[in-house]
């Protein structure tokens, strides 16, 4: 089992930015892929966006293209998430998760950490 710690949340306004990362320790070998999901108030959870160790990225939220961007140092088992511009509405719980599979649904993901808030005002 993998064990996803994520960090770096917080409050800002509009407009800033915020840098999110996930520290993965244990099986850290079963991991081929992992990236973030977010819960707003009120919704479900949603992925944004997941990275491939070979660095293949894909983004599933589309809203957060050219914005957000993902990136990992595999040597250090630690995922990030630069976010830049942010908006009212990426105000949410962000989630670490990996697994083998990935992809658009939460299924394709074995691990997850607590979450971390992020809370952007206007």
């Amino acid at each position: 089992q993998v064990q996803l710690v994520e960090s770096g949340g917080g409050s800002v306004q509009a407009g800033g930015s915020l840098r999110l990362s996930c520290a993965a320790s244990g099986a850290t070998y079963r991991r081929n892929c992992w990236g973030w999901f977010r819960q707003a108030p009120g919704k479900e959870r949603e992925g944004v966006v997941y990275i491939y160790r070979n660095g293949d990225t894909t983004y599933i939220d589309n809203s957060v293209k050219g914005r957000f961007t993902i990136s990992q140092d595999n040597a250090k088992n630690t995922l990030y998430l630069q976010m830049n511009s942010l908006k009212p509405e990426d105000t949410a719980m962000y989630y670490c998760a990996a697994g083998v599979l990935c992809g658009l649904r939460q299924t394709g993901y074995n691990s997850w950490g607590q979450g971390t808030q992020v809370t952007v005002s206007s």
